[in-house]
């Protein structure tokens, strides 16, 4: 660990007035950053704070955002390799300066070489404590959630991590509108039951118990992203799963077919073009499965399943699921809510919803949560 003159060092595992945010590993010295919105939290006094960040990808590159007393102030592309970045310089010393550093990409399935760590911190200031959220809220969920499209122009159609932006997400608008702390487990493309182009294995359930099971390759691996996760270690209020469209566009795909093994999956449509009754029965097992599996690690957070920023084909059987599973298990703490669909005014890059678009989703998400909370106090 390399030395920064005038300032004092320190391994994040000596600083003990650190908030961790996103779900990883007891591992703080480095501290690997997984997910979308995951990050550090600081109250530090002093003129200026480094931070020192190692990354590295094949071909999906990292990016973070950096938000000092609540406004952002830097959003950058981070270059491969271990240095040390500025996270502010020139302020009053004497001021204690509350800073978020997030991720701003989703966790990167396809590249196993994907990398983000944190090792050091290193200020002419003193670090404080960060004060305890109101709440706890955990999102669940695939481009959406991952804050796909919310930066650049609506014209930009390539898939890059460049227009990811979890800092803009209606996950983190969400909970800055409830003083909560959060957690977003998310994935472009996949869905509760399968991707957008009919894959079975690329569903969000299928790697929740783990710290973040969907991530390839040995290093990944060896960081301990394949983990069972402690569930114990961080229990949300309130879980929201904005999961069902990209199994709503797999009705309309080609079959996936597996070359090796021969495997094959569809979501079939009928004649009429309607969806075929065994396929969305199919899918609604999947919703029930899944619900069975969040109350058993959540005990006792509300579960709340959010979905229509992208179409509402598949809204009446959610709906249908999620009342078989509070009839069957006699949870009373599970409910759907529609979230307000994407307008022509909202669109932002690659069709996704923009930024209004995730403002209107996150006011609305807010209020009724802050209804949820209410009622269980």
């Amino acid at each position: 660990m390399s030395q920064i003159p005038g300032m004092t060092t320190y391994r994040l595992d000596e600083l003990e007035n650190v908030k961790v945010h996103g779900r990883t590993t007891k591992e703080r010295s480095p501290l690997t950053l997984f997910w979308t919105a995951s990050g550090i939290e600081l109250n530090v006094t002093g003129s200026e704070l480094l931070l020192e960040i190692e990354t590295n990808y094949s071909h999906f590159e990292q990016w973070i955002g950096i938000w000092i007393n609540g406004a952002e102030v830097s959003r950058m592309m981070l270059p491969k390799g271990r240095q040390w970045i500025t996270v502010f310089r020139g302020m009053n010393p004497d001021t204690l300066k509350n800073v978020k550093v997030i991720k701003e990409v989703q966790a990167m399935s396809g590249d196993k070489k994907s990398l983000f760590q944190l090792h050091a911190a290193a200020s002419n200031g003193s670090f404080h404590p960060v004060a305890e959220a109101a709440c706890k809220l955990e999102f669940i969920g695939d481009s959406i959630t991952s804050g796909e499209g919310i930066i650049g122009a609506r014209a930009e159609m390539d898939w890059l991590p460049m227009w990811f932006s979890a800092g803009h997400g209606y996950a983190k608008l969400t909970a800055d509108a409830l003083g909560a702390d959060y957690r977003v487990l998310s994935q472009s493309g996949w869905g509760v039951l399968s991707s957008w182009d009919n894959n079975p294995h690329s569903n969000l359930p299928r790697y929740y118990e783990q710290i973040c099971g969907l991530l390839q390759g040995k290093g990944n691996k060896e960081l301990g992203a394949l983990q069972g996760h402690d569930f114990t270690e961080w229990q949300p209020d309130v879980v929201v799963i904005n999961l069902g469209t990209n199994d709503q566009n797999a009705f309309y795909q080609p079959e996936w077919r597996d070359d090796e093994t021969g495997e094959a999956f569809k979501q079939r449509l009928l004649q009429d073009g309607s969806f075929h009754p065994e396929d969305l029965e199919r899918f609604q097992q999947a919703v029930r499965q899944f619900l069975v599996k969040l109350r058993r690690c959540n005990p006792d957070a509300y579960l709340l399943w959010a979905y229509g920023m992208l179409g509402t084909s598949l809204l009446s059987a959610i709906s249908k699921a999620v009342d078989h599973y509070v009839e069957e298990s006699g949870d009373r703490r599970a409910s759907v809510f529609q979230l307000p669909e994407m307008n022509e005014e909202g669109v932002g890059a690659r069709s996704h919803p923009g930024k209004l678009a995730h403002a209107k989703a996150a006011e609305a998400l807010a209020q009724r949560i802050d209804e949820i909370l209410g009622n269980n106090q």
